[in-house]
């Protein structure tokens, strides 16, 4: 994985409903455009939500562009421990697609999520983010991309948003 082809993702959990579809479009289209600006290594740390929403993007658009790959950066390898059973299914159709899986740590323990956001930063040129709080992990993420200078782009889900990017 090179810094400059590579993007990381942050974003929330919880997506409003109303917002999934209109946020779906916009991640695609904001995946392809960093594929024709010549990114190739697309990274995020599997969580549900816009994470896992993330990784399914790429996931389907290497369909088109083989040459891309999804490197899944996780906080622990039980991250998944809590989670239904659909849920558990879900992620682990997610690993095996992946190209590559990075452990924060074998198990869970205080700050591993921060050092999981951190390390998609600073392995990354860019960030994709959903950030619709202000407040938390993906907040936080937002945070320390900005203060390394790695450019943000934020997707809402709002139906109206422009789609420029970068």
């Amino acid at each position: 994985m090179q810094r400059e082809t590579t993007c990381a993702f942050t974003g929330h959990r919880l997506i409003a409903k109303q917002q999934l579809e209109p946020l779906k479009k916009q991640l695609c289209a904001a995946v392809c455009s960093l594929i024709e600006k010549g990114f190739t290594d697309f990274c995020c740390g599997g969580a549900l939500g816009f994470d896992q929403l993330a990784a399914q993007t790429v996931i389907r658009l290497k369909g088109s562009f083989p040459h891309i790959r999804l490197c899944l950066v996780l906080p622990c390898k039980n991250q998944d421990e809590r989670w239904s059973a659909q849920q558990k299914e879900n992620y682990r159709q997610i690993l095996a697609s992946a190209d590559d899986i990075i452990y924060i740590a074998d198990s869970y323990h205080t700050g591993c999520m921060q050092e999981r956001n951190r390390y998609l930063v600073d392995c990354s040129s860019c960030l994709l983010a959903h950030l619709k709080q202000n407040r938390g992990g993906t907040k936080y993420t937002v945070n320390y991309a900005e203060k390394a200078g790695i450019p943000v782009h934020v997707l809402d889900g709002a139906v109206s948003q422009q789609l420029s990017f970068f």
